[in-house]
């Protein structure tokens, strides 16, 4: 039982990679809310937060494809613990973070209500393609729900003088920092999924932990970067659009390509983590304070353990 080299070199050269990535991406999305003239918190729940999410909808699109839908749908579940428990809780661990919870309201409860739905549809042990056809019209609605609010937006606010990167500047370092976000992730879940499988490490638990890290490197990069450079609204909303995007979009599409069976038992845990990470979170006073850190990262840890148990059990 050898580790491959390649594998850990993939791992090394994912990190710069990521921080090059993140840097740029976050450069670009403050450009485009700019040039949009839109809040940057509704840019960053939607296009930032469907931008980050694409590495969990190829890594579940090509796995159902594949006929092993379970590895998209722990990579989705489990990227969504990753964002809030794992991302959040070290963002928090630099300080206090705005977070006005009316601009968030909608957004919060629907992240809260997806995984009970996602958990009752999967009562049956399978997720099928109505289930899937389900979760993408409630998608298609929150779009609707934010095309509508940008639009408002955009009717109501006086036009300015645009600042900042001029337009074509800020999409093109959007879409060079999201390729190299990608292509870090990509190594990452390369060389991490290389090492587990050698260790026997069952598909799910693969899925659930190192592929979900993997696919939320753009989430963690984003997220880290704007809590340092004071754009609070930016990581937020990436974490909350992206987590609604994992859950409705990226599952609703593997199950309607492939029908996922999972077991109940794999499937309540990171949907119950989901759910306690979410409500770790709730503002208080328009802020989330420091304290919640080691708890969201507790949160996390447990998720890990109580999920390689159960996969430990499947295998």
């Amino acid at each position: 039982m050898t580790i491959a080299t390649s594998d850990l070199l993939a791992l090394l050269a994912a990190i710069p990679l990521a921080a090059l990535g993140g840097e740029a991406f976050l450069k670009g999305v403050i450009g485009v809310s700019a040039w949009l003239r839109l809040p940057k918190l509704l840019v960053a729940t939607t296009l930032a937060a469907f931008a980050t999410s694409s590495p969990e909808l190829t890594v579940s699109s090509m796995a159902a494809l594949a006929g092993k839908p379970e590895i998209g749908l722990g990579d989705a579940l489990g990227s969504n613990v990753v964002n809030i428990g794992l991302i959040l809780g070290l963002a928090l661990l630099f300080g206090r973070m705005s977070a006005n919870l009316a601009d968030i309201r909608r957004d919060f409860a629907l992240a809260l209500a997806v995984p009970v739905l996602t958990l009752l549809l999967a009562l049956d042990g399978v997720l099928s393609r109505a289930d899937g056809v389900l979760l993408l019209a409630l998608f298609t609605f929150w779009l609707i729900l934010a095309a509508r609010q940008a639009m408002r937006h955009r009717r109501d606010s006086v036009a300015a003088p645009a600042v900042g990167e001029p337009p074509a500047r800020a999409w093109l370092f959007a879409l060079v920092g999201l390729a190299c976000l990608i292509l870090a992730g990509r190594l990452f879940v390369d060389g991490a999924s290389g090492i587990a499988t050698v260790l026997g490490v069952h598909p799910y638990v693969i899925g659930a932990t190192v592929v979900a890290i993997g696919t939320s490197l753009p989430e963690l990069m984003t997220t880290l970067l704007a809590r340092l450079r004071g754009h609070h609204d930016i990581g937020l909303g990436t974490l909350i659009g992206s987590n609604l995007f994992n859950g409705l979009s990226i599952v609703g599409v593997a199950a309607v390509i492939h029908p996922i069976r999972a077991s109940f038992d794999e499937v309540a845990v990171a949907l119950g983590f989901g759910v306690l990470t979410v409500l770790l979170i709730l503002p208080h006073r328009d802020s989330l304070s420091p304290w919640r850190a080691p708890f969201l990262l507790a949160a996390y840890a447990a998720f890990v353990t109580v999920t390689l148990v159960v996969g430990h059990a499947l295998v």
